[in-house]
């Protein structure tokens, strides 16, 4: 059992990145339930394009790990002026990346679209509200920078303040620009991600006047970092980036799948996913929490309580994760009719959204342990185990069980819960062999 003081010390750092994990689905939720009013074809879309959006900016996303794991590091060793180091390399990473990236998907985009879902309707919908999620690139790029070394330094509250306000933001740009309201054009789904980027822009210039106000003396904006520095960024940022695109276009791969069944499952499947994500990122938060606890922990010198923090914070993750999935299961229905009007697509989504709330919280071990490998450098393994797992694995039978032996939606979602149960088994065992207490960073 976690003593009292462990604890809290988990909770002063994970509960502000929980709530902006939180706060950031639940205005995902939002989104969906103000696009839900338009039909099953713009759920359907936006969903899609969502999920393509994640795929497209997997390669940026990664710096978050790289970044955090060296401010991390670095904060354990009490070599406090060089904590932002990375952050300026991964500010740099970002837009280099971003700008040339978002710039060939945008063009490209009507052609790429279509190959996830050949209904018209959806391709309609879907291209330019992908195409406005695709101008906020670089963006996301430097607020997960500077989210992996708030986090790193133990300064989570930031990311939380910064999120809150972005997410408020995105709620107003898409109230005015969805309907028209307050003197907006009246842009439909395609308003969705012009809010978002936009919330994004706002953002990160709030993320750099928070940087020149707290992090000049770890050395924000004083210099980029060296040869070495930049190659060990790129040894733990690349194998996370990797990982995060092929987790995404495998979570594409599955939305393809569940098209194939039909677009009222396709419409189901986004609101189950945007609900679960609710609850799931919060492991997601205790993750990162734990990812710097440990990295801050082997930069002291003791291995062995890096290691014990990766199992306090499951603990904890554990039991908060199975009070917060019981909701899915005692109000199923009531749930879902915030989000979908049709009784039909209700009645599709109901059993899975119950078999969502009964595993969650055993998900949320293998993502706390999964994230905590990132942080203490294990990037490279956790990519092998997550793109095996995932592709090699879920997606074929996914596949079989669904559309081809017409087991639909149901078997779909019962062989992901099969594949995330066995990588979490996977991670667990990592973790507690510890091979990466000996990881350089």
């Amino acid at each position: 059992m976690i003593n009292k003081a462990r604890l809290n010390r988990v909770l002063i750092l994970a509960l502000p990145i929980i709530g902006g994990m939180t706060s950031q689905n639940i205005l995902n939720l939002v989104d969906t339930a103000f696009v839900g009013q338009l039909g099953d074809a713009s759920l359907a879309a936006v969903g899609l394009g969502g999920f393509a959006n994640f795929m497209a900016i997997a390669f940026i996303t990664g710096l978050a790990s790289g970044v955090q794991a060296i401010a991390a590091r670095r904060y354990g060793e009490k070599r406090f002026d060089e904590t932002a180091i990375g952050l300026n390399g991964g500010l740099i990473l970002a837009f280099s990346i971003g700008v040339p990236l978002s710039v060939i998907l945008i063009f490209a985009a009507p052609w790429l679209f279509p190959l996830l879902n050949n209904d018209p309707a959806v391709i309609e919908v879907g291209v330019p509200y992908w195409q406005a999620r695709l101008a906020g690139m670089v963006f996301v790029g430097m607020n997960f920078s500077f989210r992996g070394y708030w986090n790193g330094v133990n300064q989570s509250g930031y990311y939380m303040r910064t999120l809150l306000m972005m997410h408020t933001l995105n709620i107003f740009f898409n109230y005015a620009l969805i309907f028209g309201n307050f003197g907006f054009p009246e842009l439909g789904a395609t308003g969705a991600g012009i809010g978002t980027s936009l919330s994004l822009v706002f953002g990160t210039a709030y993320y750099f006047y928070l940087g020149m106000r707290h992090a000049r003396p770890a050395g924000f904006l004083h210099g980029i970092p060296n040869r070495e520095q930049f190659t060990s960024m790129l040894r733990l940022a690349l194998p996370s980036s990797i990982q995060t695109f092929f987790f995404a276009a495998g979570l594409t791969a599955m939305y393809w799948i569940i098209g194939q069944v039909g677009t009222r499952e396709l419409a189901a499947a986004n609101v189950l996913v945007n609900i679960m994500l609710v609850c799931i990122l919060p492991a997601i938060g205790l993750g990162l929490a734990a990812a710097s606890l440990a990295g801050q922990t082997l930069g002291a010198g003791d291995p062995e309580g890096a290691k014990q923090w990766g199992w306090d914070v499951s603990l904890v993750g554990f039991v908060f994760l199975l009070l917060l999935g019981s909701p899915m299961w005692l109000a199923t229905s009531p749930l879902l009719s915030v989000f979908i009007n049709d009784p039909a697509t209700i009645a599709t989504a109901s059993l899975p959204l119950k078999m969502v709330g009964w595993f969650m919280a055993f998900d949320g071990i293998g993502l706390i342990l999964m994230n905590a490998l990132l942080g203490v450098g294990a990037a490279r393994t956790v990519m092998k185990v997550s793109i095996i797992s995932q592709w090699l694995f879920f997606l074929p039978i996914a596949w079989l069980v669904g559309p081809y032996l017409g087991g639909g939606l149901i078997a779909v979602w019962v062989a992901q819960f099969v594949y995330r149960a066995i990588q979490a088994g996977i991670f667990a065992t990592l973790w507690h062999r510890a091979n990466w207490q000996h990881i350089k960073v």
